[in-house]
């Protein structure tokens, strides 16, 4: 009750966030174009998306590498890498000097002006926790394990951080279906936690520029959460600046006067073709973790929409993606990807990139992540201009028609696994990460049961016995690995 009594005294929201859309008061789910403007950023046309980030920085680039050599214009990070160490020391996140209004998180990751910043509690995807959430708190795993995320510590962070978006909690369960009783409590969660960050964000200095904060969509049934959606549609409309879904059959659950707010995806699509369904549908911005699994796993994407036209090097279905691992590129002076303008096919070559994979070396995955990035960047592009000639829905159909549904399978070993990307499964379970080194006792062995070469043996013979041994040696490593 106070804190409903409080958001009627708030001031409404005015954020210097706004959201222009091709299809303005529509209740229909339909593919739509849209700009994201925000003072002081890049214009996002959408359809578009967010890069993920770990810690504030996108997998394998440093902010100038991102700055100089993409053209990434939003992106989105998580309060859980950062508090570690709260509640018993204060995070350094927090400790962090900033300009008058401006973002400490801006600061803290050395993030460009001109890109736009969204803040959530939760990484995307989220890794399941051990505890489940409360009335007042969320459960999150931070880099050392799970802990609890209290609402008034959230909102306390979002006032301290200042993000251009802001995400609220969602009262979400992780990895498995929610029980009818579950259920009942997930809107009522959401809405409290919902009054509770507005209260604070209208409350601040009139100096400060306005959060625009996005409000969630649950994955549950219209009905189950039908007092929470009214809340949003009457009472905190004028509060809310855009929606996030975590599944992309929630925008069914979108009240009619909410459709022309921006439709933020945090539902983990797998592939190019679950972007371009979600589109379909009316989605207007995206977090792609493929991108960056893909990278991981030593794979660079190959597609473009619409599709070009078939030819004789593909008589079926083209792949999304070529894996780089396989020998078959170790002496291809191709780019990654005919015709591609990114920085690592205008600069390097397949037998680079490939080398570098074998030599375990971090530049190759900070070209792949550039290449990958660019194209995800020309799919989108294209999406638009299909959008702008109306030609979505048959180009779309091409597309599922000219590749494979699924991306390649990973088959190379990538980077180390970080805590945070898969849940432990207790004692006894396998290592994520293969030991990083190797006994050589057994070479020590062989080494001395080798006889020293005699003052008479001639140099030519001890150079061709030793060319033997190291290709001998050679082969049985790849016969390991």
């Amino acid at each position: 009750m106070a804190t409903t009594q409080l958001l009627r005294r708030a001031r409404p929201l005015k954020s210097n966030f706004s959201f222009i859309t091709s299809v303005p008061g529509s209740g229909d789910n339909r593919p739509r174009q849209g700009n994201i403007l925000v003072p002081g950023r890049k214009t996002i046309q959408t359809p578009h998306y967010c890069a993920l980030s770990s810690r504030g920085v996108v997998s394998h680039l440093s902010q100038d590498t991102m700055k100089e050599h993409t053209s990434i214009t939003g992106v989105y990070t998580a309060l859980e890498d950062y508090i570690e160490k709260a509640p018993y020391q204060l995070p350094p996140i927090f400790g962090t000097p900033a300009p008058l209004h401006g973002s400490p998180l801006r600061q803290f990751i050395s993030l460009q002006q001109d890109i736009l910043l969204v803040l959530g509690p939760r990484r995307s995807p989220p890794l399941s926790c051990s505890t489940s959430n409360t009335d007042t708190a969320i459960s999150v795993a931070t880099s050392v394990g799970f802990r609890t995320l209290e609402s008034t510590e959230y909102v306390e962070a979002v006032q301290k951080l200042r993000p251009d978006i802001v995400l609220g909690l969602g009262d979400i369960v992780i990895g498995q279906k929610a029980g009818p009783k579950r259920t009942e409590k997930m809107g009522d969660r959401t809405l409290a936690w919902m009054k509770e960050l507005i209260t604070a964000i209208d409350d601040e200095d009139e100096g400060f520029p306005k959060m625009a904060l996005f409000a969630p969509i649950l994955p549950i049934e219209s009905e189950q959460q039908a007092y929470y959606l009214d809340d949003l549609k009457d009472e905190l409309r004028e509060h809310l600046s855009g929606l996030f879904l975590y599944q992309p059959s929630s925008i069914l659950s979108i009240p009619e006067t909410l459709s022309h707010l921006p439709r933020f995806s945090i539902s983990e699509p797998n592939s190019p073709h679950t972007l371009l369904y979600e589109i379909s549908l009316g989605i207007d911005l995206f977090a792609i973790p493929f991108v960056c699994a893909a990278t991981d796993a030593g794979i660079a994407l190959d597609f473009e929409f619409p599709p070009p036209k078939q030819s004789a090097e593909y008589k079926g279905a083209r792949p999304l993606g070529i894996d780089m691992w396989s020998p078959g590129h170790r002496v291809e002076l191709a780019p990654l990807r005919d015709a591609c303008r990114c920085y690592t096919c205008t600069n390097h070559h397949r037998a680079y990139v490939q080398h570098l994979l074998s030599a375990k070396e971090m530049l190759a995955w900070v070209l792949l992540q550039l290449h990958n990035h660019h194209v995800i960047d020309e799919f989108f592009a294209g999406v638009r201009r299909s959008l702008d000639e109306n030609s979505f829905d048959y180009n779309r159909t091409q597309f599922t028609k000219s590749y494979e549904p699924e991306l390649p399978p990973k088959t190379g070993q990538g980077p180390r696994i970080r805590g945070y990307q898969f849940k432990s499964e207790g004692k006894g379970e396998p290592r994520k990460n293969p030991p990083a080194y190797r006994s050589l006792d057994d070479d020590g062995e062989k080494l001395e049961e080798l006889a020293l070469p005699s003052p008479s043996v001639d140099a030519q013979d001890l150079e061709q016995a030793f060319g033997e041994k190291v290709s001998a040696a050679v082969s049985e490593h790849e016969s390991r690995h």
